[in-house]
């Protein structure tokens, strides 16, 4: 890894991360392509970068974290299912789930899905959801636990199959976003048993704040985009694009 990849992945995050894309998976895919090789290091920086992307969503919501304090309530009773199981599975998932394979397969798959559901939620009467419901949206988050999925992917359309409204979905899963990722980070620095070298650091940090930048410009861009318009371009990102990188890199 060199100043510039650490800086191309720092995009790729900050672009992804609320996009329900899965920026999981096009980090793995762009750094397939970049040739890097898939060490400790890199999934560390795969995983820490998207702290850069959470600082964002905290600058851009950090009113209505304080106007409204029920969200804090909301987002802990959402990460619940998220902490848990990610606990549990975390090794298996890193040891066997992340490959450019698995990536494009669910990025496939997750895209079909999307244009489906997307569909369906759309016709489903918007009400306000209940405390139950936010325990809910975390276990549909856990389906993200697949590289690929897309965590955004996941709990917005957790949120429209339960009832709520396209920007009461989008917002949730942008602070659902936070815990979530926090503890991701946190988890796999206490996890590191190698010191990191001067070089590692300024990555890392390279990395962050090219996250922050592009995942600022990336949420305010999504939220204009959505005032006019459905995921289905997004759903049929997904699929254009496994297949393309399956076709170029893969085979």
């Amino acid at each position: 890894m060199n100043l510039l990849t650490s800086l191309i992945l720092g995009f790729v995050e900050g672009i992804t991360e609320f996009l329900p894309v899965s920026s999981t998976g096009h980090l793995i895919l762009a750094s397939n392509a970049l040739g890097l090789e898939n060490n400790d290091f890199l999934k560390l920086f795969e995983i820490v970068i998207q702290t850069g992307a959470i600082a964002a969503v905290i600058f851009i919501y950090w009113k209505d974290l304080i106007n409204d304090r029920s969200y804090i309530f909301k987002m802990s009773l959402a990460f619940i299912p998220t902490g848990v199981l990610g606990l549990l599975l975390h090794s298996y998932v890193k040891k066997y789930l992340f490959t450019p394979q698995v990536v494009c397969s669910s990025l496939l798959i997750g895209g079909i899905v999307l244009l489906f559901l997307e569909n369906i939620s759309s016709k489903k009467e918007n009400h306000a959801l209940t405390y139950k419901d936010y325990f809910l949206i975390g276990l549909f988050q856990c389906i993200a636990f697949i590289p690929g999925v897309s965590r955004s992917a996941a709990t917005i359309l957790g949120g429209r199959l339960l009832g709520a409204s396209r920007a009461e979905s989008v917002k949730f899963s942008f602070l659902l976003a936070i815990p979530t990722i926090l503890a991701a980070s946190g988890y796999s620095l206490l996890k590191i048993d190698y010191t990191l070298s001067t070089n590692e650091i300024m990555y890392l940090c390279v990395g962050m704040i090219s996250s922050f930048v592009f995942g600022f410009l990336s949420v305010k861009i999504f939220l204009k985009w959505l005032d006019h318009r459905t995921f289905v371009f997004c759903g049929i990102y997904r699929i254009v694009f496994a297949i393309m990188y399956f076709f170029v890199f893969l085979i």
